[in-house]
């Protein structure tokens, strides 16, 4: 049973406007993003770009300075953002994930402060997060607050982050830390070491954090931190980010469509035994985008599907039930899966529409197969498969961590 309200006219304009705006952003980065994406400079001018128009606190309600968008709302924006840059886009989505962490496992006090900081001051979150367990990062106590050590090899976003994510273990148990690092961060070191054949303005280098001062206050939730059970409320986490990736995998793929088709109509010329003197009239062309346009499509429609389970379970709060989660979560990893296999072949059968001189590197078209072949590797999508088929079968549940 849903238990979404139905949106107000005012939410519905402001959410149009919105779309419009990241529309907008989108072309912007577009037109540079070639040239960007060979410079493979710290992502601070987009950041800022984003800030300018109101795009970070658009999950924020509207009597703290935000939009009021629920996350199915922003990821759309995130999957808008994607068609112009799929760095930019992976970053936004990273963000608006990480903004939900304290709702899920902070105190209200928390989560309402943050809110209001985040709609006020129009903060970029960047992470420090390892699905692995928290692995890399300990948090050991200090007095009256902790000490922080390790590493990891990747961490988006961190080093232009006004406000840092950051998972560890606390006495071998995972715990959400929440950091301010406007003006630094005594102890961290961001080792600008992202130089990957994609999603290269992602801002992912590693970090090593030695001996860093954390706060009471800056972990989320209460004493005494460790030794409970996670609510099925709680596990949502992996969902949202899970989301983030299927909308931004399916605006890569619409917006490098969009490119594909442009660039064949001003400039692709038919094959020499195709009977026709357009390669807009070339019948393989035709199947081809016909195929593809169909498939993104429906990626996209799957997309909106699980945006709104997610909602739906997000919506029914502390109440949810196991099997709800499962299903929520469920609709996400249908998702996922589809939306990679689209993305992929969508991205690499777009030189077949163009030909031959669209793979000149100055266009830049490769940037969205390295783009989604860099993301799609960030857990294995067989075993999103996997997991789909084992609830379908055997109504198992997926095994929560921070990758289901």
């Amino acid at each position: 049973m849903s238990v979404i309200t139905e949106p107000t006219a005012v939410s519905d304009r402001t959410f149009a406007d919105l779309l419009a705006t990241a529309d907008r952003v989108a072309e912007q980065l577009r037109q540079t993003a070639a040239e960007r994406d060979r410079a493979n400079a710290t992502p601070r001018a987009e950041i800022e770009l984003l800030r300018d128009n109101d795009l970070l606190q658009v999950q924020e309600p509207v009597e703290y300075g935000g939009s009021g968008l629920d996350y199915a709302q922003a990821v759309q924006i995130t999957r808008r953002v994607a068609r112009g840059d799929t760095s930019i886009a992976h970053l936004l989505g990273y963000h608006y994930a990480q903004t939900r962490v304290a709702t899920l496992f902070g105190t209200p006090a928390q989560a309402d402060e943050q809110s209001r900081r985040n709609a006020a001051e129009k903060l970029f979150w960047g992470g420090i997060q390892n699905p692995r367990g928290s692995s890399g990062l300990v948090l050991t106590r200090d007095g009256d607050g902790f000490r922080l050590n390790g590493n990891r090899t990747f961490a988006s976003g961190a080093s232009t982050g006004d406000q840092l994510s950051v998972t560890a273990l606390l006495d071998g148990s995972q715990v959400f830390l929440s950091l301010d690092t406007r003006g630094g961060r005594q102890g961290f070191t961001f080792l600008d070491d992202w130089d990957n054949i994609g999603q290269r303005l992602t801002d992912s280098g590693g970090v090593r954090v030695v001996d860093a001062r954390i706060e009471h206050h800056e972990v989320l939730g209460e004493e005494p931190f460790t030794g409970g059970t996670l609510s099925p409320h709680q596990t949502l986490i992996t969902p949202h980010w899970q989301l983030a990736f299927v909308n931004f995998y399916v605006g890569t793929a619409e917006g490098a469509l969009t490119e594909a088709l442009q660039w064949t109509r001003d400039h692709a010329s038919p094959w020499e035994t195709s009977g026709v003197d357009r390669a807009t009239d070339d019948p393989y062309i035709l199947q081809t985008v016909g195929e593809l346009v169909s498939q993104v499509r429906a990626a996209a429609l799957l997309a909106d599907r699980a945006g709104d389970a997610l909602q739906e379970a997000v919506n029914i709060g502390p109440a949810l039930t196991e099997d709800q989660r499962a299903d929520a979560a469920i609709a996400v990893y249908e998702a996922k899966y589809f939306t990679t296999e689209v993305g992929l072949k969508a991205a690499s059968q777009l030189f077949e529409i163009q030909g031959a001189r669209a793979t000149t590197s100055a266009y830049g078209f490769d940037r969205h197969w390295r783009n989604l072949r860099t993301h799609t590797l960030h857990d294995p999508v067989a075993y999103k498969a996997r997991e789909v088929g084992d609830w379908v079968l055997n109504h198992r549940h997926p095994e929560f961590s921070l990758y289901r």
